[in-house]
């Protein structure tokens, strides 16, 4: 029993002294609050008594410079009386006015004082008497009248309006500097007392503190290895919440970044999958189109039918090549050709085409509005896009309704439509008599992959593809939709001022006169199209060395008396820009013509401003590009093995 007697000891005397301290503690705190406040109250009411004397001697101020004012403005009266200069007229009636602005301000000042408004009215009604008593004297002085005016401003330089003005301003000086005394020793007898309190309250404080002192040394001392211990334990939970919001934070960032990287992905496949299905698309039509125009040439006599045969093989391709171009278009490899072009004019070419891919129920209604006004676009991708458009709208209809499609112009200020900046547009204007849409879903419908087709019946990126073409051509875009009022969305381009149009044909022109034959080194590592690009140049007249691995062709230029290289440029084993590139010296000045069914070749490093053909080619472009790079007799750079 002694043994837990002496264990109990400690526990209670350490009790006692953790409630005296905090006793201690709490009296210390009534103490520190007390003085806190008492000081707060002496620093508001010194404060207020700095304010209330900062106002005194501002309305004697302005009292005196009021008093100023009247007698400089009267002064000038009696210049302007003696003299007639209107200038001093007019110093006068200005200095006048400042004095009533003068008397504003002074009531303004005043409101708070209830004793000085019939004062401040007084003065008022003064004023305006002496006023109208200088009134006359000016406008008798206007008026050529000095004698009569010098004798009414004699007179009322005695006149009893004025004594009022001079006695309300002494009054309201005399008030406030009565004032003034009054707050000041307010303040004085305020400050005195606070210091009194807080001086009390200062050493009433010392005294706990010092105690406290002394009882938490001994306290401290018995508490520190719990409060250590607890200090490491917080300390270690702290570090383990700040461990788990990391983690979370990064799972969190982690999460976004896989999201993102996946959408990237996405669009890459996508982008890879269609340039790639059009490069192996062109080189077939290369084939169709080469072996279609060669039966054409070699057809004799009243073929007709073979003619109307070839003709419908030939529209069949030159549709593929268009979709072929839609296909590298959305896949953005597709090298873009701006051109002006009237937008009336692209409208009402495409009729045919809408009405083909609309179908016999919905009927086209176009309007043209636009007094011709042009945009600088891709003809290909403008075409695709209003086409989308008509498309969506079809599906809207359920295939059955009007499509109306209107070209027009206006001037749109900045910000009027979307981001717009400020200038003149043509609008080309979509509208359909369909089941329109909500608020929320038209909010949503230019964002890749978002539509509101079933499964299987549409990929989202029409509509995303044409809100990025008309911000790619500094324009924006507008919907006007509502449920069962149908929709309509207008393009607004921005305005085409130059005078040169694009050609109506896409084909280039013949040449005036037919080239001679030249000797042509054809590289190309599809055997196909090789023999189809064979058989049209033999059928232009020129002579041709098929190559068909881009690394034998410096010894077939070493062989054979060459003019022109017509090399492909993918190619597996070494790419047509690498093969010219590698040429020895005496091959650099070679014309080349580079042939690619993929439009994103022609960025590739080392194609520069040499001539481009694009797959798939008919005889007459062929023919044109052999044109544009053939060398003159006089200026012949083939090189002549045997001369060497």
């Amino acid at each position: 029993m002694r043994d837990e007697g002496e264990a109990i000891a400690p526990r209670d005397g350490s009790t006692w002294r953790i409630t005296a301290l905090v006793v201690m503690a709490l009296l210390g705190v009534v103490v520190l609050v007390a003085l806190i406040v008492t000081l707060g109250g002496a620093n508001r009411q010194r404060d207020q008594a700095l304010q209330l004397q900062t106002h005194s001697f501002d309305v004697m101020i302005l009292a005196r410079t009021l008093d100023g004012m009247i007698a400089r403005s009267e002064a000038s009266l009696g210049r302007y009386v003696i003299s007639g200069d209107k200038r001093l007229g007019r110093l006068y009636y200005d200095e006048w006015l400042q004095a009533g602005s003068g008397i504003d301000q002074l009531d303004r000042m005043s409101r708070t004082s209830t004793g000085s408004r019939p004062r401040i009215q007084r003065l008022r009604a003064a004023y305006d008497l002496r006023g109208k008593e200088l009134s006359l004297i000016a406008l008798s002085t206007n008026y050529g009248k000095n004698g009569q005016a010098l004798a009414r401003y004699y007179q009322a330089r005695d006149a009893s309006s004025l004594a009022t003005i001079n006695q309300v301003l002494d009054q309201i000086i005399a008030r406030q500097r009565q004032r003034l005394a009054e707050r000041t020793a307010a303040a004085a007898a305020s400050v005195d007392r606070s210091s009194h309190i807080a001086g009390v309250l200062a050493v009433f404080g010392s005294l706990i503190v010092l105690g406290a002192i002394l009882l938490g040394w001994f306290t401290i001392r018995a508490l520190t290895d719990r409060a250590v211990a607890q200090a490491d334990a917080d300390a270690e939970r702290k570090r383990a919440e700040e461990l788990t919001a990391a983690v979370e934070a990064a799972t969190g960032a982690l999460r976004v970044q896989e999201a993102k990287l996946r959408q990237i992905q996405k669009m890459e496949a996508v982008g890879q999958l269609t340039g790639g299905i059009a490069h192996d698309f062109n080189n077939m039509l290369a084939v169709v189109l080469g072996g279609l125009e060669l039966a054409r040439r070699s057809l004799k006599g009243e073929a007709t039918a073979a003619h109307r045969h070839i003709d419908s093989a030939s529209e069949g391709a030159n549709r593929a090549v268009a979709l072929t171009r839609r296909l590298l278009a959305f896949s953005r490899e597709e090298s873009l050709k701006h051109e002006p072009l009237v937008a009336a004019t692209l409208v009402a070419g495409m009729t045919d085409l809408l009405d083909r891919t609309l179908g016999d129920a919905i009927e086209l209604v176009t309007e043209d509005r636009s007094d011709g006004w042009r945009v600088c676009a891709d003809r290909i991708q403008l075409e695709n896009a209003i086409l989308n458009l008509a498309v969506n709208a079809r599906d809207a209809m359920n295939g059955r309704g009007t499509l109306t499609i209107v070209t027009g112009h206006t001037a749109l200020a900045s910000h009027a439509v979307g981001q717009c900046v400020a200038g003149e547009y043509v609008t080309i204007a979509v509208g359909d008599s369909g089941c329109g849409m909500t608020p929320d879903i038209a909010e949503r419908v230019f964002e890749p992959f978002f539509t509101t087709k079933p499964v299987g019946k549409g990929t989202g990126l029409g509509l995303s593809q044409i809100f990025a073409l008309v911000r790619q051509l500094d324009g924006e875009i507008g919907i006007a939709t509502a449920p069962d009022q149908g929709t309509t969305v207008t393009l607004y381009l921005p305005r085409e001022l130059s005078e040169t149009l694009a050609d109506a044909v896409a084909e280039p022109a013949a040449p005036a006169t037919a080239p001679r034959a030249v000797d042509i080194l054809v590289v190309e590592d599809d055997p196909r199209v090789l023999a189809a690009t064979i058989g049209a140049l033999e059928e232009l007249g020129h002579r041709v060395v098929a190559c068909d691995d881009p690394l034998t062709a410096p010894a077939l230029l070493d062989a054979h008396r060459i003019d022109i290289i017509l090399t492909d440029v993918l190619m597996p084993r070494q790419t047509g820009p690498e093969m010219i590139a590698a040429l020895p010296d005496r091959f650099a000045r070679m014309p080349v013509i580079f042939v690619t069914g993929f439009a994103g070749d022609t960025e590739a490093s080392g194609v520069g401003d040499h001539q481009v053909l694009r797959k798939p080619f008919t005889l007459q472009a062929l023919e044109a590009a052999i044109d544009a790079v053939a060398p003159h007799r006089d200026t012949e750079i083939s090189i002549d093995i045997a001369a060497e």
